[in-house]
């Protein structure tokens, strides 16, 4: 098997055809030329047809090991997942610590259709799956970067008679792949570090289950939750640095925790990559590297204003996994987070530049 950098660098394109482009363009089409004996064929229409879309499809489908199916946002390809599986009667385990509109979902939506939730801690304990139809883990949690084993996780639900999906956005299939590990589907935002340049909302469902994949494909045609043709081919050509986006991103996150657990005035640092860090044990069996996001409490709402304001090079943003390094206090968004607790995304500034940013910024 080829390399990261390789694969991803390489990922979805056709074969080379002298005089055409490595990466075609965009094809934007709502309805496409029929037979008039046979009818469509591989496009008839742009809803369920697209060539640009089925070529990231190819290339995130490559670097995932499974089929995948693009949706508009990270939430529109969870949801289509939750409603394409979960009938009336069924329960579904969700993480208490992860992505908070997924719970709100559950609670506002999928409680008034008749599916129970129990919501367990990515770092468990984790009750008897016995009458789970579905278990959704998000590993590395966002924000709080608790790290579940896929694998135990796993044999867990299948031993239940549940299916397993694995939410990857935090980690990228260039940081682990969860269904070689065992899970039956991912999904996974795209507007994060997968394409990483802060101007692409998309979301993914992946798979190497042909019936689920049907399910997932007959939701998204029959609902209509598409990404464009034009952030497609952006997501597509963005792929391409993702081995050398994450590296650097890896790197300074990992100077950054160093730094910020050195201080008296910084207390919570969390990165899996930390020795001391209480999911260093499971993320360095499982991933093939640690995502560029770090946790930490600074005490106060206050304080977390004032960093903000004194920081040259932290952008104040939500959403992580960009060139630029954000920082963000999540109990304003809804996280059950301590006031002072801030998720930040390492970019990919030089490593020197961003620690005496922050030394400043905290100073």
């Amino acid at each position: 098997m080829s390399g990261d950098g390789t694969h991803a660098v390489h990922a979805g394109l056709p074969d080379p055809v002298p005089g055409q482009p490595f990466l075609p363009g965009p094809v934007f089409a709502a309805p496409y030329h029929l037979d008039p004996d046979a009818g469509p064929g591989q496009n008839g229409y742009g809803r369920p047809d697209n060539p640009t879309r089925r070529g990231l499809e190819a290339a995130i489908g490559s670097l995932e090991g499974g089929q995948v199916r693009a949706f508009a946002s990270g939430q529109a390809a969870i949801t289509a997942l939750l409603l394409g599986v979960l009938r009336t009667g069924d329960t579904v385990a969700l993480p208490a610590d992860g992505y908070f509109p997924v719970r709100a979902f559950a609670e506002g939506t999928l409680r008034g259709l008749g599916v129970s939730t129990i919501l367990v801690p990515t770092a468990g304990p984790y009750p008897a799956l016995t009458g789970v139809r579905l278990v959704l883990i998000e590993t590395p949690a966002n924000p709080g970067l608790d790290v579940c084993d896929v694998r135990a996780m796993a044999d867990a639900a299948h031993a239940a008679g549940a299916l397993l999906a694995v939410d990857n956005t935090t980690a990228t299939p260039l940081g682990q792949r969860p269904l070689d590990l065992g899970a039956d589907v991912v999904v996974a935002s795209g507007t994060k570090a997968l394409t990483g340049h802060s101007d692409v909302l998309l979301g993914y469902v992946a798979t190497g289950d042909e019936g689920l994949l049907e399910k997932i494909t007959t939701w998204r045609t029959q609902t209509g939750g598409i990404p464009g043709a034009f952030d497609c081919w952006l997501a597509h050509r963005s792929l391409a640095t993702l081995d050398l986006r994450l590296a650097r991103q890896t790197a300074n996150a990992g100077a950054v925790a160093a730094m910020l657990s050195a201080r008296d005035d910084v207390t919570g640092v969390r990165w899996p990559g930390l020795p001391d860090d209480p999911s260093f044990e499971i993320a360095s069996r499982q991933m093939r590297r640690i995502p560029g996001v770090v946790s930490f409490d600074l005490g106060s709402a206050s304080r977390v204003a004032d960093f903000l304001k004194r920081s040259k090079l932290v952008f104040a943003a939500t959403s992580f996994g960009g060139l630029h390094t954000t920082a963000d206090r999540r109990a304003q968004w809804g996280d059950d987070t301590a006031e002072g607790f801030v998720r930040l995304s390492c970019g990919i500034e030089d490593t020197d530049d961003l620690l005496a940013d922050l030394a400043a910024a905290l100073a």
